[in-house]
């Protein structure tokens, strides 16, 4: 079965229609999974790569790891996640990066196929506003060889994310 077509995908689809934004998936040959392959496949800019990556944060800090809960940060392609800050925005204090098997069960995806919504659990959602200074992002959908196009505004809307400062601009430090 060709990947747009992946029940995984048609779930991203779906969900994106149910909100009332039809959204174009495109399926590669080779791997979308990180960034810079998902960049070099679409032909676009690294920062216009929307980067869904998953945290866990103790539902109760007192209570250690016994009960997690995902929190997603959506980053440029370009940007590393600020862990004090998506802590500070997303208001869970002991974040951290998920595990592979964590996301997996969190957001019901594998790594490198997380979309921006969908997810399997509810989590909050975390979405950088330097992803605004782009007219058209693209996020994974829901496969390592699956993404879509999507304005800011929109995917902001279809996440239901909080729309505030969460990462650092590696770039910077790349041009430096």
């Amino acid at each position: 079965m060709p990947d747009d077509a992946h029940p995984a995908t048609e779930r991203v689809r779906a969900y994106a229609e149910q909100r009332g934004v039809s959204i174009e998936i495109t399926a590669f040959d080779e791997s979308t999974h990180t960034a810079q392959e998902a960049a070099d496949a679409i032909g676009v800019a690294l920062g216009q790569i929307v980067k869904s990556l998953v945290f866990m944060a103790p539902v109760d800090p007192a209570d250690g790891d016994s009960e997690l809960e995902p929190v997603v940060a959506l980053v440029r392609g370009t940007d590393r996640v600020d862990l004090a800050k998506l802590a500070t925005v997303s208001g869970r204090r002991r974040l951290r990066r998920a595990s592979a098997k964590e996301a997996k069960r969190a957001t019901g995806y594998s790594i490198g196929g997380v979309p921006p919504f969908a997810h399997d659990h509810e989590a909050v959602v975390v979405m950088d506003p330097a992803l605004d200074v782009y007219e058209e992002i693209w996020a994974a959908a829901g496969t390592p060889t699956t993404v879509f196009p999507v304005a800011p505004a929109t995917l902001a809307m279809l996440s239901s994310a909080i729309v505030l400062p969460c990462a650092e601009d590696l770039s910077v430090e790349t041009a430096r």
